[in-house]
């Protein structure tokens, strides 16, 4: 929930709250919302705004984790146009559909940073320990094993070994993707990819003291097998993300409906 100043007679708008001062951007998973989370990377990028730290799960931790390795949102929105399955359709026999090595391939060409240490702001993502049944936050070390770790969907991915030990997508228990944030960043923006069960989205969406959660509703759903409808929801993201920084602050989330 979003605590505005008390002197403040007039709430401000999220363009204003995020020119206040450094804010870290927190990303939900949601299947192949890498599109939509791109989208709404993009219109920040546009405006001037850019996080100081980034955070994420899944589609949130590929879309933070390879902005913070070097490549801007425009470039990025450029290879998902271009995106086909065949790029990341590598199927073959273990735990899960594909191998995930073009994917990981396709990562490693795009990133500039090689580590953590590398990337042009803080990143975290969040990654679920197959062993131990526990999500791991992973800030340290090779940035693509890890991005690919946390986007290994269960059962169309295999799991991901880093350091001798399997990782599964990192939103089978923090969806959010938050676990990454530290408590001591009191200025989050957190763009909330809503799950179509309504019930279900109610439950996952998250509150925190001085944290915008924003909600894109309406949101084209897309797929391996809907790759056009994944370009479709990164235009409306961008549109959608453009109005929502002159929209007024007012409640627990910002909901700017698709249009």
């Amino acid at each position: 929930m979003t605590r505005l100043s008390s002197q403040s007679r007039e709430r401000p708008t999220l363009r204003a709250w995020l020119q206040e001062g450094d804010f870290t951007l927190a990303m939900s998973s949601g299947f192949f919302a890498f599109f939509a989370h791109t989208g709404m990377m993009t219109a920040l990028e546009d405006a001037g705004l850019v996080p100081a730290r980034v955070s994420g799960s899944s589609a949130g931790a590929l879309v933070g984790a390879s902005w913070a390795g070097g490549v801007d949102a425009p470039v990025l929105a450029a290879e998902l146009e271009r995106l086909e399955r065949a790029h990341f359709w590598d199927p073959g026999p273990g735990l899960g559909l594909l191998r995930g090595r073009l994917f990981r391939d396709k990562l490693g060409a795009m990133l500039g940073a090689r580590t953590f240490r590398e990337t042009r702001v803080p990143a975290a993502v969040s990654a679920f320990d197959v062993r131990t049944r526990t999500t791991h936050v992973l800030a340290h070390g090779p940035l693509v094993p890890a991005i690919h770790a946390s986007c290994a969907v269960p059962l169309l991915f295999q799991p991901v070994s880093i350091g001798g030990r399997p990782y599964l997508d990192g939103g089978i228990l923090d969806r959010p993707g938050l676990l990454g944030v530290p408590a001591s960043d009191r200025r989050v923006l957190f763009h909330h990819i809503a799950s179509k069960s309504p019930w279900r989205s109610a439950l996952e969406m998250p509150e925190r003291e001085g944290m915008v959660t924003l909600v894109m509703a309406g949101l084209p759903r897309s797929g391996p097998f809907a790759l056009a409808e994944g370009r479709r929801a990164f235009a409306a993201a961008r549109e959608a993300m453009t109005r929502a920084l002159d929209e007024r602050l007012d409640g627990r989330a910002l909901v700017v409906p698709v249009r």
